[in-house]
């Protein structure tokens, strides 16, 4: 199966994030510079259209870039603390029209003090897709990084209850 994973804003994919990942399938993650770019949604979209990526996972940036491309190729995602309402650099957002029943997992810091969990949740309501299906799930304790052990355990729920 193959995963994309979009880093956050002047971020990387770990390496044990990486091999989290890897256990599912083959891992696109490309480096991408989100400052300079405010297209980055439909440059990507475009690159990995032929690549026949199964599953998007974001986070932060990655989290909101992954949301629009999970609709552009009409297949789930995970999205860890997903930069929905604000964002400190401008990206430029599709209008997708989605026909079929998607799948999004949403995982929110509640302690998040560079993206605020109340915003996302906001964005979510005011922006509801009857299309998707949403599960989102608050760590109360949880930062914007996310340790690994949380990513392993979202990740793995993600996988068996897709």
């Amino acid at each position: 199966m193959n995963i994309l994973y979009f880093h956050g804003l002047d971020s990387e994919i770990s390496t044990e994030k990486r091999k989290v990942l890897e256990k599912y399938g083959k891992v696109f993650s490309p480096a991408i510079d989100y400052r300079i770019n405010p297209d980055s949604i439909a440059i990507l979209t475009k690159q990995y259209r032929e690549e026949n990526i199964k599953i998007i996972v974001g986070s932060s940036m990655g989290g909101f870039v992954g949301y629009y491309i999970a609709d552009a190729y009409s297949i789930p995602a995970l999205l860890f603390n997903p930069a929905m309402a604000k964002k400190s650099v401008k990206q430029n957002t599709p209008e997708h029209k989605i026909p079929y029943l998607s799948f999004k997992q949403i995982v929110l810091g509640g302690k998040d003090d560079v993206i605020d969990p109340r915003d996302t949740l906001k964005f979510i309501s005011e922006n509801f897709q009857i299309h998707t299906n949403y599960r989102i799930h608050i760590h109360q304790e949880l930062k914007h990084q996310i340790p690994v052990d949380v990513f392993e355990k979202e990740v793995k729920f993600f996988f068996e209850n897709m």
